[in-house]
């Protein structure tokens, strides 16, 4: 008589094991492949490009080149009036945007730097699509202080070098920390951005002809990955990795002083610090999800790298972040409300019920309540569209915080008879015109460079292992260093 092979002896056990292998391989550690088929694949998704490509990127174009250089030079040739920078609102969307644009930065450099000191594991497939959200990020910020500034021709009176008249810049004025600051840390995420891009530059170089093999021929500094070069390589990430954690805290904390440091109603705080340092990585994180579903929906071979795993990772970070950022917030709200002064009681009673209490109420939805309640549940962390849409939601929710921080307090402030609400104007263009650029780099750069690192998976699939301990098979991780 016929028995089922389940039935057989040792069969059930050997089922199980069956299973429990299938059950690793979700996950990419425990789901390697050769690493020429890697390569392959991230060199088809940086080469397959559908007419829907070129649309998107010529309406980008045509954004860009209408809402932000138009719009620039017509700002430039008028003045900042028709942006709305008038009294009492002398700083407008400029500087939000900075301020955004700031904060969307500081996720690569967390993802990255943070996560590769404390060794996460999941961080290895999109580092990289993180750091150049960083680049890109501090790209929009720095061209908004130009915006800013209105007289741009004049900018070089910002460098540290005297003038005709041997005056040195002044220190004293928060324009001069905000060039500081974004300069050192473009100059040091970009380095840090180039060191892990090397060997896939080398791979792509290696895999390419004409003008691109001159490309990444140039770029990839003749590597060719012998064993004192890949020693030099990890030596010189460690050290950036180490020394831009800083960098990435005290960017946005100074950023924060330009705030804290003035007596003005609703700024004067001594929180200012870690709630700008902790908005910032929550709107980042929500970036880095938006990005990668993007990265996942739209390029070739993306779902083999970028798993549920990843998203379902981020969202928990998400979610920590979430807690921490609001522990802040009401920590800021609740010392000002205390505080018994009367311009800022006014600041207060104005949020909650003037014309932008719908922009209040909806920051606090879209950056406290939604989140937390949504992100508790792993089956919407490991939807890849839902944590998208509550990325976008956080990024909305941060970007009316940095308004209601700029141009809706100043609005309000010790002479009510000088009170204006501020009234955008041209600076939603040139608002618009940034998103649209840094849209747009992210598609050449997703065209011209691998946006996942191969090196750092394959190295992360070695270091991972299933070892059979009884009759379980345990993962395991392995220290090259």
């Amino acid at each position: 008589m016929a028995v089922a092979s389940k039935y057989l002896p040792g069969a059930k056990q050997a089922h199980d094991t069956h299973h429990e292998e299938e059950d690793h391989k979700q996950y990419l550690m425990f789901d390697p492949k050769p690493r020429g088929e890697m390569n392959a694949m991230v060199m088809e998704s940086m080469h397959t490009t559908s007419w829907k490509f070129w649309v998107v990127f010529g309406i980008l174009s045509v954004i860009v080149a209408v809402c932000f250089f138009y719009a620039w030079g017509y700002m430039i040739a008028e003045g900042l009036w028709v942006a709305g920078v008038m009294r009492p609102s002398y700083w407008g969307i400029f500087l939000v945007n900075t301020v955004f644009w700031i904060g969307i930065s500081h996720a690569g450099t967390f993802i990255s730097a943070i996560l590769r000191v404390f060794k996460a594991e999941f961080r290895r497939p999109f580092t990289r699509a993180a750091e150049l959200m960083t680049t890109f990020g501090l790209i929009q910020a720095g061209a908004s202080i130009f915006m800013h500034m209105g007289r741009v021709w004049l900018s070089y009176w910002m460098f540290p070098l005297p003038n005709e008249r041997q005056l040195w810049p002044n220190f004293h004025s928060p324009l001069m920390w905000d060039l500081l600051a974004i300069t050192t840390y473009v100059l040091g995420s970009t380095m840090y951005l180039f060191l892990p891009l090397i060997p896939d530059l080398a791979m792509a170089r290696d895999r390419s002809t004409g003008w691109r093999k001159t490309f990444y021929k140039i770029l990839a500094l003749g590597f060719r990955g012998t064993e004192g070069e890949w020693r030099h390589l990890i030596t010189a990430m460690n050290f950036f990795a180490f020394a831009i954690i800083p960098v990435m805290f005290s960017v946005h904390t100074i950023v924060s002083w330009d705030f804290a440091m003035a007596m003005r109603p609703g700024w004067s705080s001594t929180v200012y610090g870690p709630y700008f340092v902790l908005g910032a990585l929550h709107s980042g994180m929500g970036a880095v999800a938006v990005v990668l579903f993007i990265m996942r929906t739209t390029m070739k071979h993306m779902d083999y790298f970028i798993r549920k795993e990843h998203f379902d990772a981020l969202g928990k970070l998400m979610l920590m972040v979430t807690f921490a950022y609001t522990y802040f917030f009401f920590n800021d709200y609740i010392v000002q409300w205390y505080g018994g002064d009367v311009a800022t009681d006014n600041l207060l009673h104005w949020l909650e019920e003037g014309p932008m209490a719908w922009m209040f109420f909806q920051m606090v939805a879209f950056n406290i309540i939604i989140p937390p309640l949504l992100l508790w549940s792993k089956k919407i962390r490991q939807t890849p569209w839902l944590l998208a849409l509550i990325g976008i939601m956080i990024n909305v929710g941060m970007y009316w915080e940095r308004y209601i921080i700029i141009p809706v307090t100043l609005s309000i402030n010790r002479m009510p008879f000088t009170w204006k609400l501020f009234e955008p104007r041209m600076d939603v263009f040139l608002t618009i015109g940034t998103f649209s650029m840094f849209l747009l780099f992210y598609m050449l750069a997703s065209r011209l460079i691998p946006l996942i690192p191969v090196w750092e998976v394959q190295e992360g699939q070695m270091a991972h292992s299933l070892r059979k301990v009884g009759k379980a098979h345990v993962p395991t991780l392995s220290d090259f260093e």
